[in-house]
């Protein structure tokens, strides 16, 4: 049985995520974990004896999030019964990445489904500031829903690599699980640069050839581009359902995503985003 955990603050946005993970997983038996996390609106010294189930004085925002919480659950079952999948409602005094990281380890979490907030323009990234933290300290993957994404069944995979990790085969299985879901091709996108791989990059693709043995993949390389715009314009010139990238902390993903100097990198991804972390060793 796999287990799915939703972070949901009860918005258009986090719904919608929900929606698509009801859908993607809709064939898989599955145990999703709703998951609300709430600070107090001003600090309270109870909360130094361990929250308000130490104190007589109510906290609101327990009570929102239990009630959202419910109505969530409720919503699902009127709109998506499936007895294949089962929920479980989490309510935390916490912070999202800590609890996200707590229930991983405590409930065996294999994957977290959350949406993100839309780009208003070509120039803007769509990732939110949570799901940049989220990603950054997740030690599991995520698939991030951008808002106005719709699930379609994921035939092909985008897979950008520079080739400079040995990709751990158990690091690389969520996405193979997914590729073998409806028998989806994965793309392995290289961008080229001025000069050849090196040796060990060579050998970094031909141990990744050997992880992608199971299901349908191809190479692809081009030049004459620079990251991330490559990989926007493969995206919008094929068609492609996901797109799926390692994460290592100070690396190209991060390069690539997180805002580093005073103009933002364009990277407007409109389909979902699988961002699997990567603790294999790097050769340079």
């Amino acid at each position: 049985m796999r287990k799915i955990l939703i972070p949901t603050d009860f918005s258009p946005n986090a719904w919608n995520a929900i929606r698509y993970a009801l859908e993607f997983f809709k064939e898989e038996t599955v145990t999703f974990y709703l998951l609300h996390t709430y600070t107090p609106a001003f600090y309270r010294m109870d909360y130094m004896l361990g929250g308000p189930a130490f104190s007589a004085i109510p906290d609101i925002g327990v009570d929102i999030s239990v009630a959202g919480l419910e109505k969530t659950l409720n919503d699902i079952q009127e709109q998506f019964s499936n007895p294949k999948h089962s929920f479980e409602t989490v309510s935390a005094f916490n912070l999202l990445t800590d609890e996200i990281n707590e229930l991983a380890k405590k409930k065996g979490i294999e994957m977290v489904v959350m949406g993100t907030k839309g780009a208003t323009g070509a120039k803007q990234f769509f990732l939110g500031s949570n799901t940049i933290f989220v990603i950054r300290k997740a030690r599991i993957p995520i698939l991030a829903i951008p808002e106005k994404c719709r699930y379609h069944k994921v035939t092909n995979i985008l897979f950008p690599t520079g080739y400079w990790s040995r990709y751990k085969i158990a690091e690389l299985q969520t996405l193979l699980e997914i590729a073998k879901m409806d028998g989806a091709r994965i793309t392995v996108f290289h961008v080229k640069e001025e000069h050849d791989l090196t040796q060990q990059q060579e050998n970094n693709k031909i141990h990744l050839k050997r992880c992608l043995k199971k299901v349908q993949y191809q190479f692809t390389e081009i030049q004459g581009k620079l990251m991330p715009n490559a990989i926007l314009d493969h995206i919008e010139g094929n068609d492609f359902q996901l797109l799926a990238m390692m994460n290592r902390g100070h690396s190209f993903f991060e390069r690539v995503l997180i805002k580093q100097n005073i103009d933002q990198i364009g990277f407007h991804v409109q389909i979902p985003f699988l961002v699997i972390p990567d603790t294999s060793k790097v050769n340079h």
